[in-house]
């Protein structure tokens, strides 16, 4: 499997669309987490933003997320590092941390829906904020 020439670049030195390229699709940085308040254990819960398109797994409203989400973090070459929240077979922090990107990940095989039938998608198991009961 070939990987793109421009994950041999440093981070600060790919371009734009290079670095957004690397996003893989799955969904998963749009989940809430829930943390269990006596153990701090994070866990992922079955709830999305809002603004996540159930069907692309696309934000809806990529362009200006940080203006309606308050604490939507925009993922970027400074900051992944940090990000520890963001899944192992994240293509930003596979990136960052120098790994090739797995064989489902499309800029490999060339299908943006791959990630859901062979990644770590969670399409068809989560509901919008807007129509979970948070009790």
């Amino acid at each position: 499997m070939k990987q793109p020439a421009f994950l041999k670049k440093p981070l600060d030195q790919m371009s734009p669309t290079e670095w957004e390229s690397l996003c893989d699709g799955c969904g998963l940085c749009c989940q809430f987490r829930v943390e269990d308040p006596e153990s701090g254990a994070m866990a992922l819960s079955n709830v999305s933003c809002r603004y996540l398109c159930h069907e692309s797994h696309r934000c809806t409203t990529y362009a200006t997320r940080q203006k309606k989400v308050a604490d939507c973090i925009k993922v970027t070459p400074e900051n992944v590092e940090s990000l520890h929240w963001l899944p192992v077979t994240c293509g930003y922090r596979l990136a960052a941390n120098g790994e090739k990107l797995p064989g489902w990940h499309h800029l490999i095989c060339g299908d943006k829906n791959r990630v859901h039938t062979h990644g770590p998608s969670m399409k068809g198991s989560i509901i919008s904020e807007d129509d979970a009961d948070w009790e």
